[in-house]
């Protein structure tokens, strides 16, 4: 399992950060590697709601369907997915309240589909995974700012 941990202090109320980061419709427009969504996307997600994301992650085009398997709003959030073709990951969104900003935190835990991609993405994938998550963090924080 590889995990990519990536955080920010975002200037916006907790709920505000929570609502938008677990609404689908929004990832299109802060995380670079999400392409399109379909399926619950309107709304904050809640537990057993799916949403089926077209991605690119370090070049590599694919297709996921993200279950939410935690929602302790506006806390704490988590989806689990799968990947057709093989290998699967968690997302974890964990929010705390800092007067009127709050630290944001996003974990990704992924496991690949076998030895050999798993070898590919300790010699090249990860370093580009971390890269695509900081950027992604880092659009959230400005599309959250700026609203």
């Amino acid at each position: 399992m590889t995990t990519v941990t990536t955080e920010a202090t975002i200037a916006r109320p907790i709920e505000a950060v929570f609502d938008y980061v677990t609404t689908p419709r929004h990832w299109l427009v802060w995380h670079p590697s999400s392409l399109d969504v379909s399926g619950t996307t309107e709304r904050s997600l809640l537990v057993g709601d799916e949403v089926s994301e077209t991605f690119r992650v370090a070049g590599r085009k694919g297709r996921v369907v993200w279950r939410t398997v935690l929602r302790d709003a506006p806390i704490r959030f988590a989806i689990a997915g799968r990947v057709a073709g093989g290998g699967d990951g968690t997302i974890t969104y964990t929010f705390t309240p800092a007067g009127d900003t709050t630290a944001f935190r996003r974990e990704f835990v992924y496991a690949m589909p076998n030895a050999f991609a798993a070898l590919l993405d300790w010699l090249f994938l990860r370093r580009r995974i971390e890269a695509e998550s900081a950027e992604a963090v880092r659009r959230l924080k400005r599309a959250l700012e700026t609203q």
